[in-house]
């Protein structure tokens, strides 16, 4: 969900596979041991597991939105959250707390939306991140689950890091270089890391349905497997992309001697929807469209799992790259 970034487009292939629900998945003769989740049953948010965040600053892309803590654009429905976006005139803090000034302004922004965090209820090192989504199409909708660290120890954003599991831009609108006829149908996976902007780097990779159908017409499931040195992606059970300890660095001094570095830390997990911000502004249709809004972002379930034997490195439940390409 950062600004700054240079896309590293690569081909892909998906076919869709189901995700257990079990509290233990076998991979390669190992175990993820299912350590925490969220099924989104019932009528409200388990604020035991989240925190709505609220803001209207803009998350340092320009957005346009207020997030809000109100059931208008947080709600748990029909056994999903449903975070919903309208246009409406809305004023509240500018910051979150976490990086607010003191006093915290108040800031007027033209849309409303949600966004939850885990943030100071829990984090994990290393451990697969799996959840069931349908993001909405529309041009200037930004739909994202991704991860923050749990404590800046290489310092602020992004020189400890940041995980864009996934994120969903403009879908459905114009896309010229996007196979099929539905438009723009690639979600977006990103890495940041590096020094202090403007040397920030962003390592980013865009992937589309097999079919090639709109990732907003109906529920996929993302998994993020993450161990030491080591980051795979999959849509719908198939691996799209992989990152070694190569494609990344940290210039802190903390880092100094530790290739892994800023990946080795406990992340939180958060999910968004945010409208407009220079990302969607700046492509495809341009701007936001009037028939996007409302829009609602849909999640059926989050699991986070850890590997019951390697809880130190991650590395032995994750999946061999044989067959899955």
């Amino acid at each position: 969900m950062s600004l700054v970034r240079t896309l590293v487009l690569l081909p892909m292939a998906l076919i869709g596979i189901a995700s257990s629900a079990a509290s233990h998945a076998d991979t390669n003769g190992e175990q993820w041991e299912l350590v925490w989740s969220d099924e989104f049953e019932g009528i409200q948010l388990d604020r035991t597991k989240w925190k709505p965040e609220r803001s209207c600053w803009g998350g340092g892309n320009n957005e346009r939105q207020c997030y809000t803590d109100r059931l208008k654009n947080i709600r748990v429905e029909g056994g999903a959250l449903r975070l919903i976006a309208y246009k409406e005139k809305f004023r509240g803090p500018d910051r979150p707390p976490e990086i607010a000034v003191k006093p915290n302004p108040d800031k007027t922004q033209s849309y409303t939306s949600g966004k939850i965090r885990t943030l100071g209820l829990s984090s994990w090192k290393y451990g697969r991140v799996e959840f069931r989504a349908k993001p909405p199409k529309g041009q200037g909708t930004w739909p994202a689950v991704w991860m923050m660290p749990a404590a800046n120890v290489y310092g602020s954003w992004p020189r400890s890091g940041e995980i864009d599991i996934l994120e969903g831009v403009n879908l459905g609108a114009t896309c010229p270089q996007c196979k099929g006829d539905v438009g723009e149908n690639r979600m977006i996976s990103a890495l940041h890391f590096g020094d202090y902007a403007p040397k920030n780097k962003v390592r980013d990779t865009r992937v589309a349905l097999p079919s090639n159908a709109l990732p907003s017409d109906d529920y996929h499931v993302w998994t993020l497997e993450w161990g030491e040195g080591l980051m795979r992606f999959y849509l719908d059970g198939r691996k799209y992309w992989e990152l070694t300890e190569k494609d990344w660095e940290s210039t802190s001094p903390k880092a100094k001697g530790n290739p892994v570095a800023p990946f080795d830390q406990p992340f939180y997990i958060m999910a968004n929807l945010a409208i407009g911000g220079k990302l969607s502004e700046e492509n495809n249709d341009k701007d936001v469209a009037k028939n996007a809004i409302p829009a609602e972002f849909a999640i059926d379930w989050i699991r986070i799992y850890q590997c019951r034997t390697d809880r130190e490195k991650g590395l032995a439940c994750m999946k061999s790259v044989e067959g899955e390409k």
